[in-house]
């Protein structure tokens, strides 16, 4: 389908902010109509979240961390996830999360896809990645960091979803994902660590 009828051409470019962690610019556009808008939106490196399974004696259980997150000042119950260094191959960005944040490392893994969490003022992209056949370890939290690791199951984290438990957009995606490939509806193509 063309979509030249919907295409917005950059006029010109004003740098906002330049953090250690977002790039934010106040670009003018040119609308498909001719005429001239703003654009404010933030650069970003781009990020991985891990939906990690484990196979206990009780059955499937997920990995999970509850986080404070300043911006919206509450404690929030996600997948393990965090941004791409520069260069970072996405995969080894998952494994490095998943081992840092949670101290599993993962003997399969399988790409499901990707999010784009806030399209309207960002370049944020969050590669979707599965793991299992996961083995325990240390963690390594950046100096930083604080958070809590525990396990649920499937149905657990569905039930909070749907009762507003959880409101992480990443985390609501990654169910979703795990709801359909649980009922085979979205297979997974998993692959051993090399």
């Amino acid at each position: 389908m063309p979509d030249a009828h919907l295409i917005e051409h950059q006029v010109s470019q004003e740098e906002l902010l330049r953090g250690n962690f977002l790039h934010a610019f106040r670009d003018t556009v040119c609308l498909p109509n001719q005429e001239l808008a703003t654009r404010e939106y933030i650069v970003h490196p781009g990020a991985v979240m891990v939906i990690p399974m484990l196979e206990t004696p009780d059955g499937l259980k997920l990995v999970l961390e509850r986080q404070y997150r300043y911006p919206v000042g509450q404690v929030m119950i996600e997948f393990p996830a965090g941004k791409r260094d520069a260069g970072e191959d996405p995969w080894r960005c998952a494994q490095r999360e998943l081992q840092e944040e949670t101290g599993y490392t993962a003997r399969q893994w399988a790409r499901a896809g990707v999010l784009h969490p806030v399209i309207a003022y960002s370049t944020e992209v969050i590669e979707i990645w599965f793991a299992k056949e996961l083995i325990g370890g240390p963690r390594q939290l950046d100096h930083e960091e604080f958070l809590d690791v525990f396990l649920a199951t499937p149905a657990q984290l569905m039930a909070w979803c749907q009762a507003g438990l959880v409101t992480d957009a990443k985390t609501l995606t990654g169910a979703l994902w795990l709801q359909n490939s649980l009922s085979g509806q979205w297979p997974l193509v998993w692959q051993p660590l090399d």
